[in-house]
């Protein structure tokens, strides 16, 4: 065999290695993708009742709350950026870092200084490389998010919104995830999480008419304890929504990688095939040539 034909069968095994690797992953990310989304359609009823609540409090009661006041002369903003732990999932990470980008120039453009704090591997490591400064981190859990975890980054969240500037405290919070919406379309997305927006409207929320509260012991006492379980909550969905985001990017990068590999496959086969029949031409020219040369020696012996 010609050193040619066994250079394009080794990398034919050796793709073929890792065309089955990549299958089995875009297999193992689709059935992820069912599990993520049934977990953002679980969290969805919660999420919605208690944002309900909260705009029930905010719009019956004339509460100034810390959470939902406006400050004067904002100056630093944090944004929450959340991105994958693992690679081979196309540009899902690439894409919310490129978002979280645009949006830290345009509050850079206000005048305000950004303080991120990161979700992932990948984000943390992209501010790292550039050696900017993190105000916090937290990664393992990407594509596996729990409520705990949205806890802790709320209560992280909101212990800094609630500490003045001068003490390393923000004036306002962002965040940045990428939203699930089909098996092929996921957009990232930005939202203001704090302070929350108020607005008079005329016409019905969503669900019908707000029910006629009585707020004991008072009604900040209520914002008090439901606010800080509104913002975990819409962290909480945000998590839930881009792991289901990060599957599905996962899913389409395995599956392009896996054709990819059959396509070269076919023509390294193409080649290997080539080289395989010019060898054999080569050694019957070889037969030929020598059988020539025999009959001509043994005619003129004679």
């Amino acid at each position: 065999m010609g050193a040619q034909l066994r250079v394009y069968r080794r990398r034919i095994r050796a793709t073929q290695s890792i065309q089955k690797i990549t299958r089995a992953m875009e297999l193992i990310a689709a059935s992820r993708i069912v599990k993520a989304q049934q977990r953002v359609a679980a969290s969805s009823p919660y999420a919605q009742e208690i944002t309900r609540a909260v705009s029930a409090v905010a719009s019956q009661s004339n509460v100034d709350h810390p959470l939902t006041t406006e400050k004067e002369n904002r100056t630093r903003a944090a944004m929450l950026l959340i991105t994958a732990d693992r690679g081979l999932a196309g540009a899902y990470s690439t894409n919310a870092i490129k978002e979280g980008e645009q949006l830290a120039t345009l509050l850079r453009s206000d005048g305000k200084e950004v303080v991120p704090y990161l979700v992932g591997r990948k984000g943390v490591g992209f501010y790292r490389f550039r050696n900017r400064e993190i105000a916090a981190d937290w990664t393992g859990f990407s594509d596996n998010p729990e409520y705990a975890h949205a806890k802790e980054i709320g209560e992280t969240l909101i212990a800094a919104f609630n500490t003045p500037t001068e003490d390393g405290g923000v004036d306002e919070i962002h965040i940045v995830y990428t939203e699930f919406m089909t098996m092929m379309t996921q957009r990232p997305v930005v939202r203001r999480l704090l302070p929350l927006e108020v607005e008079e409207v005329e016409e019905e929320p969503p669900g019908g008419a707000f029910p006629l509260y009585e707020f004991e012991p008072s009604a900040e006492g209520v914002l008090d304890a439901l606010l800080p379980r509104y913002i975990e909550s819409r962290i909480y969905n945000a998590l839930l929504q881009a792991a289901a985001a990060e599957h599905a990017a996962r899913r389409r990068a395995m599956k392009a990688a896996t054709d990819n590999a059959e396509e070269f496959i076919r023509n390294l086969t193409r080649l290997a095939n080539a080289a395989r029949q010019a060898e054999i031409t080569q050694e019957i020219s070889e037969i030929v040539g020598g059988a020539n040369a025999l009959a001509a020696a043994s005619a003129g012996s004679e």
